[in-house]
């Protein structure tokens, strides 16, 4: 079981990182101001999240503190 945010990404880049467009370089984000992942990226992040959840890999507490 997964149990803390470093260990989710870890686990989420070395699952998901050869995946077609997922990509660990980061964009301006809409401010202009920061760095942030596309939108791909984040948003498989978020579906794969959700997966590990509902198989019970992760409990809600990971899922409501969860980012990339």
């Amino acid at each position: 079981m997964i149990t803390t945010q470093r260990e989710l990404r870890r686990r989420f880049w070395e699952e998901c990182g050869d995946l077609p467009g997922i990509t660990r370089h980061k964009i301006t984000d809409y401010s202009g101001e920061g760095k942030m992942y596309d939108t791909t990226t984040r948003t498989e992040f978020v579906f794969w999240v959700d997966a590990l959840n509902k198989n019970g890999e992760i409990s809600d507490a990971l899922v409501d503190r969860a980012t990339l």
